[in-house]
């Protein structure tokens, strides 16, 4: 294991309550120390690894040993961390009444549950490398489950070049509309 500093006890928390929790533990670091975190969500590896960069810090890695997730986190400058999210978002009710492309960016066993009709599936820890899949021309809406993944996975988007791009707000968490389910 890697030499950490303080670790924080994740285990049976699902997003995003992994990354809030991360958060609140590493104010109480020192610049250049290392917390590790200890997670069970699958999905925390894609949603602390997209938080760390947003806010300065370094995402050093994760380990895996059985369903436990070790991620390791550098804490970076003392400075205020800035969080800013997405500016361009639309609500589940306008989502609705758009055209484009739906984004889902939830792990694949939460889209096979349930997903909107239409709506492609790029877990958020494998959109960087399936991009070329995406139409830089089409306006794209980002939803996750309670849009913490999708506010990161817009983020990610804009920085690659694509300029229609919305996250959905809450998420699916919310959603009454009909859903389809492949499992």
């Amino acid at each position: 294991m890697i030499q950490a500093n303080m670790q924080l006890n994740a285990k049976g928390l699902a997003c995003p309550m992994p990354v809030v929790k991360t958060k609140k533990t590493i104010s109480d670091l020192e610049e250049g120390q290392v917390l590790e975190v200890q997670a069970t969500d699958k999905g925390s590896t894609a949603d602390l690894a997209a938080w760390s960069s947003t806010v300065g810090h370094q995402y050093l890695g994760t380990v895996e040993e059985g369903d436990v997730l070790y991620h390791y986190i550098r804490k970076g400058s003392n400075e205020p961390e800035v969080e800013k999210a997405y500016e361009h978002t639309i609500s589940l009710e306008e989502l609705q009444s758009r055209n484009g492309l739906i984004l889902d960016v939830r792990e694949a066993a939460e889209y096979a549950f349930g997903h909107i009709e239409g709506a492609k599936s790029i877990p958020m820890g494998e959109l960087e490398s399936h991009l070329e899949e995406l139409d830089k021309n089409e306006e794209i809406y980002v939803i996750c489950r309670t849009g913490k993944r999708s506010d990161f996975a817009a983020h990610l988007l804009v920085k690659s070049g694509y300029t229609k791009v919305y996250n959905v707000l809450p998420g699916m968490n919310e959603w009454n509309g009909k859903i389809t389910k492949k499992i």
